[in-house]
């Protein structure tokens, strides 16, 4: 009986990789576009992530990340050069900011999640937005 996958995740050396989900290659490629000196090509990007991808599986997950805004192209000659165009804090928030404009009642969702927000972050949200502590927080002043 042949088994897939040794007890690593791992296939064996006659065995294909294992296959990785698009939102691990998103991640995988953001992070070696973070890690680049400046703008670079896909086929650059192809090379830092071990070479086992296609290349035009890179330009697929590029262009999505471009499609989410979360990198940028430049023409460079025929082809285009990419950079990530956020930290992990900016990409967290696109995707928060997505979920929000998927939803119909805006404020509902708002509201739901600022209520739910513990302490630290409340105070955390506050701040950022400038607003005064609440009374009922005891920091009346």
């Amino acid at each position: 009986m042949r088994v897939h996958g040794g007890p690593d995740g791992q296939d064996g050396p006659d065995e294909r990789p294992r296959r990785r989900g698009q939102g691990e290659l998103e991640a995988q490629v953001l992070a070696a576009l973070r890690q680049a000196p400046g703008p670079v090509t896909a086929a650059w990007v192809q090379e830092r992530l071990g070479g086992d991808l296609a290349y035009t599986t890179v330009m697929t997950i590029l262009t999505r990340l471009q499609a989410k805004r979360a990198v940028t192209r430049e023409r460079a000659g025929r082809s285009f050069e990419w950079r990530a165009a956020s930290d992990e804090a900016g990409l967290a928030a696109l995707r928060m900011r997505k979920v929000l404009d998927g939803e119909a009642d805006r404020e509902a969702v708002l509201a739901r999640f600022v209520t739910a927000l513990s302490e630290d972050d409340e105070r955390l949200l506050r701040d950022l937005l400038g607003l005064p502590e609440d009374p009922e927080d005891g920091a009346e002043g």
